[in-house]
């Protein structure tokens, strides 16, 4: 895949912004995470949503017109503006309960030598939790499925649970324009 604007998203936990570094990384172009534009900055972190138009003008701001960066993370219900001006997307899957140990494994490396709101990590779990429950109300796959469905570009659908490489080898082998879909790895 040639250097492009490509948006890398999936499931809380199932590696998209690692992947959409390492793209960005071999690439020697911008990465950006869509929850940098979502929450406005904070201690602790994630407490104000920033409101739409100012994350879109954000964006627009610091890459969107750049001729390639990486996005990673969701946009659900936000940001079709911004995945309209991209050339192709990476939807991650992952086993649920691997996604939720790697959820786990990532709190346990962040929480060291910080204060640790109990509570608020028992909601975001709970969220997290929900993804793989079709009835589930908030962001989940059926919903990003159906999103999926609905756009123009090239989607390539790889199993994270391979290692970094490999995922950032596909995605820099893949040719969206020769085919829409490459077979999970595993």
């Amino acid at each position: 895949m040639l250097r492009s604007r490509l948006h890398v998203m999936g499931a809380s936990g199932a590696g998209t912004t690692t992947l959409a570094r390492a793209v960005a990384d071999r690439w020697a172009v911008p990465h950006a995470d869509a929850d940098d534009y979502f929450w406005v900055p904070s201690d602790p972190p994630y407490q104000q949503r920033r409101p739409d138009a100012e994350r879109i003008s954000l964006m627009e701001q610091v890459f969107v017109p750049r001729e390639a960066w990486v996005l990673s993370g969701s946009m659900l219900g936000w940001g079709d503006e911004v995945v309209a001006r991209c050339d192709a997307v990476v939807f991650l899957t992952l086993d649920p309960d691997e996604r939720l140990r790697r959820l786990e494994a990532r709190e346990q490396s962040r929480r060291a030598g910080r204060d640790f709101d109990e509570a608020a990590w028992a909601d975001f779990l709970e969220w997290a939790r929900g993804y793989d429950d079709p009835a589930f109300a908030g962001r989940s796959r059926a919903a990003h499925e159906e999103w999926l469905s609905s756009l123009e570009c090239p989607v390539l659908r790889l199993d994270s649970a391979s290692p970094p490489d490999v995922l950032r080898d596909a995605v820099l082998t893949w040719d969206p324009a020769g085919a829409e879909v490459l077979p999970h790895l595993h």
